[in-house]
C-alpha cells in the first residue's frame, strides 16, 4: 500500500478527519467553545452535576485530561466545579447560566458541521459507513 497516495485509504481518512478538526474548530471557535468540549457540555445537558470521573470513564480519557478540560471550560464560564455534599473528595461539574443559553446555538453548530459532512450520502451508506467505524475503533482499540 502507498501511504502517501492520495487516493489511498489511509491518506483520504486522514485528510477527511483534518478537514472535520479544522470545520469543526471554526464554527465553535465562533461560540468561544473548543473541539473537545462539546461532548462534556451534552453529557452535562442531559444530567447536570456529574463526577469528573463519571466524564473521564464515559469519554474514555484520563483524569488528569478531563482537569485540564474542565479548568479551561470554568474559566470560560461553561461549567462550575462544586464539591460534593455527600463526599467531600468528589468534585460536581454543573453548567452555567450561560452553558444554558449556548445549547442551541452549540447543537446548531454541530448539525451544520453533520450535514455538510454528510451532503449526498444515503441513509444506507451512513449506516454502512458508521458500521466501518465502529469496527476500526474496535480494531484499534485491541492493540
Amino acid at each position: 500500500m502507498n501511504f502517501y497516495d492520495n487516493e489511498s485509504l489511509e491518506f483520504l481518512f486522514a485528510q477527511v478527519m483534518r478537514l472535520h478538526h479544522h470545520r469543526t474548530q471554526k464554527l465553535l471557535g465562533e461560540l468561544g467553545i473548543y473541539p473537545g468540549q462539546p461532548p462534556i457540555l451534552f453529557m452535562l445537558w442531559k444530567k447536570d452535576g456529574r463526577s469528573q470521573k463519571e466524564f473521564a470513564e464515559m469519554l474514555g480519557l484520563k483524569p488528569a485530561t478531563i482537569t485540564v478540560m474542565l479548568k479551561r471550560m470554568e474559566k470560560a464560564g461553561w461549567v462550575e466545579r462544586k464539591p460534593d455534599p455527600e463526599d467531600l473528595r468528589v468534585s460536581r461539574v454543573f453548567l452555567t447560566e450561560r452553558a444554558e443559553k449556548f445549547r442551541p446555538k452549540v447543537k446548531q453548530v454541530l448539525n451544520t458541521i453533520y450535514e455538510e459532512s454528510f451532503e449526498g450520502f444515503t441513509q444506507e451508506e451512513k449506516v454502512l459507513m458508521k458500521r466501518f467505524l465502529i469496527c476500526m475503533r474496535n480494531n484499534l482499540n485491541r492493540m
